[in-house]
């Protein structure tokens, strides 16, 4: 297969399951509602040091959100339902209830179970807390030295999928760059899903296993373009630079589609070849086929 001259290979990506959780931080203005979601998703590309892996998503205008206020979507994703409340109460706690104005609530109503968040965090409050009913739904008021912060009881949590992506093989570092920015930019039209890493890119692609003890995932040399000539390698000559883009999303549709967008979009001069990374079926339980992805629409 071949989209603008550029190969797609016939392979597919290896995700496994994560916990998902979808939230909404609110604030006076779009420009705050945006400090604190920067905060909260901060630090979140991976899993293998991060603890979690997060994104922000779609702006919302007052008429969107439970206070009426400008907000911004947030996703996170985390190996297990335990580390999904940890992730979530020290994030909203030091990140969201610490921003001037800010408030946080649920955005996902289609959950497998739900983790308390602001049920603790009101615990803060010293005794002047104080619990309200808000469209049948159960929010904390904790007093602050601005007014008071806002804060859902409990966020809902779903069985989701995470690590899908695609590798963008180019003849130079300039044109994986740029094909790699074309695609963010065209997934972020797809709702549901973060693409974690800086700017949505990572260089830095792994594999599992090390030769030094311990190191339990290091640089995928496959795919490294100056160890072409010292070992076995999934690069041909032409190419002297590889991006990846991971996509984490609260279903397998929602990955799918992005990574349809996204390859297409990708298909830029100086790109060769669009590739995908997998375990040959071993990491996880689901697979991304390329060309019957490409083939849906």
């Amino acid at each position: 297969m071949q989209i603008n001259g550029v190969e797609i290979e016939d392979t597919f990506a290896e995700a496994f399951e994560m916990q998902g959780a979808k939230l909404i931080v609110t604030a006076l203005n779009q420009k705050w509602a945006k400090i604190a979601a920067n905060a909260m998703t901060g630090f979140a590309t991976s899993i293998i040091a991060c603890g979690c892996e997060a994104g922000m998503g779609y702006d919302l205008s007052p008429e969107q959100t439970l206070d009426g206020r400008p907000g911004v979507e947030m996703l996170f994703f985390t190996m297990s339902k335990k580390d999904m409340e940890k992730r979530l109460l020290d994030r909203v706690g030091q990140c969201i209830m610490t921003s001037p104005t800010s408030a946080c609530f649920n955005d996902l109503f289609n959950y497998d179970f739900k983790t308390k968040v602001g049920g603790k965090l009101r615990y803060f409050g010293d005794g002047d807390q104080a619990s309200k009913y808000l469209e049948g739904r159960r929010l904390w008021r904790v007093p602050v030295m601005d007014g008071e912060f806002l804060v859902e009881e409990a966020f809902g949590v779903k069985q989701s999928v995470g690590g899908g992506n695609f590798l963008i093989l180019a003849e130079s570092q300039e044109a994986a760059l740029n094909a790699s920015e074309k695609a963010i930019e065209a997934m972020k039209n797809v709702r549901d899903v973060v693409m974690p890493f800086p700017g949505g890119v990572v260089r830095s692609g792994s594999k599992t296993g090390s030769i030094y003890k311990g190191q339990f995932a290091s640089t995928n040399t496959y795919y490294c373009p100056t160890l072409k000539s010292r070992c076995e390698t999934a690069l041909p000559d032409s190419v002297n630079s590889v991006m990846e883009i991971v996509i984490d999303g609260l279903s397998k549709e929602a990955v799918a589609e992005a990574t349809r967008v996204g390859v297409l979009a990708a298909c830029q001069p100086g790109v060769v070849r669009i590739s995908a990374g997998n375990y040959g079926g071993t990491l996880g339980k689901f697979q991304f086929h390329l060309h019957e992805i490409l083939g849906q629409k």
